[in-house]
């Protein structure tokens, strides 16, 4: 009796500045050299790849979106040269 054997498809992301992350889809091996078997796999290939692109896709729009929204926050504005200048020394802030 044969064993079913099946091959992974692994799409893996990393990035300096997000989590990465990978999406790993699962494909029946051809179980003969067949036209028709390696039909089938190669179409089944073709699904799990869109399939995968869609995901990938969708994990990186909602990283932009959380990027966005991160960036738009307001923050607080920090002089760099004014701070340095009075490290150090009680200021009095000029309102």
């Amino acid at each position: 009796m044969s064993q079913k054997q099946s091959l992974d498809l692994t799409a893996a992301y990393t990035s300096p500045t997000n989590e990465p992350f990978g999406v790993t889809a699962s494909i029946p091996a051809p179980p003969s050299s067949s036209t028709a078997d390696t039909t089938a796999y190669l179409d089944a290939l073709r699904t799990a790849v869109a399939d995968t692109q869609d995901q990938v896709n969708r994990a990186l729009t909602q990283r932009m979106e959380e990027d966005k929204a991160r960036d738009g926050a307001p923050k607080l504005a920090v002089d760099e040269d004014k701070e340095e200048e009075n490290y150090g020394e009680e200021v009095q802030d000029e309102d």
